[in-house]
């Protein structure tokens, strides 16, 4: 790290401590429960901050470093911030990685005497290939058999975009959407069907522009019933 990029590590680490101390200062009663909560929550997320700038400085000197490796040089105009912004970026990108299913599903299970098929279809996703760092996109289709417990609508698309924002393979992620709905509310049968349009196929290697990839887990009565199955892959279907 060279002396500039220390000297405004150790500034933002100074504003952060000073933020930190602003936030704790008033008294809180040693039996404030609620307070010492609160309290607890606003440190937690300015050392989540802390470590979110620290990580965006480390970044951003090794794409500079990637910058100049091909040829570029980093101090002209359009390049001068580039690598602070795609240090950002990628933090967004990998978001997922700073997000538990615990804290996204919070207060959304619900008991509720419903046996039919639940289905949300065509949820955008999007994601970087953990082999090339470039994005596949494309759309999820989950469906899952009630067992008394049911899980708020908006908390489907919420498991998707956790394990999307990571760095992926198809494949991987079709499973971990399955698997955290089934860990969730253990509901009779989920099935997951994913279909992408893989980056690292069409702006290099292959470069085929229509390539679609396909991918499907069925757990639960969505594997052993066939007429289950077919019904959730024909409801999907249907526009």
């Amino acid at each position: 790290m060279n002396d500039i990029s220390g000297k405004l590590s150790q500034d933002r680490d100074l504003e952060l401590e000073a933020k930190l101390k602003a936030l704790t200062t008033g008294k809180t009663n040693s039996f404030d429960f609620e307070g010492e909560t609160k309290m607890s929550k606003i440190k937690k997320k300015v050392e989540e901050e802390a470590k979110y700038e620290s990580s965006v400085t480390e970044i951003s000197q090794h794409y500079k470093a990637v910058l100049g490796a091909l040829g570029e040089d980093t101090e002209r105009q359009g390049l001068q911030k580039t690598p602070e912004r795609a240090a950002k970026a990628m933090m967004f990108f990998t978001k997922g990685y700073r997000e538990s299913i615990a804290d996204v599903l919070n207060d959304a299970i619900f008991d509720e005497d419903h046996d039919e098929m639940v289905i949300v279809k065509d949820i955008e996703m999007f994601s970087l290939c953990e082999h090339h760092l470039v994005p596949f996109i494309g759309k999820v289709s989950i469906g899952y058999l009630p067992n008394k417990r049911v899980l708020g609508l908006s908390k489907l698309a919420r498991i998707v975009e956790i394990f999307s924002r990571r760095l992926q393979v198809q494949e991987r992620l079709t499973k971990q959407i399955a698997v955290a709905i089934t860990e969730a509310i253990q509901p009779a049968g989920v099935g997951v069907v994913v279909e992408a349009t893989h980056m690292c196929m069409v702006m290099r290697g292959v470069q085929k522009l229509n390539s679609r990839t396909v991918t499907s887990t069925m757990l639960g009565v969505f594997r052993e019933d066939p007429k289950t199955r077919e019904e959730f892959l024909t409801l999907i279907r249907n526009n």
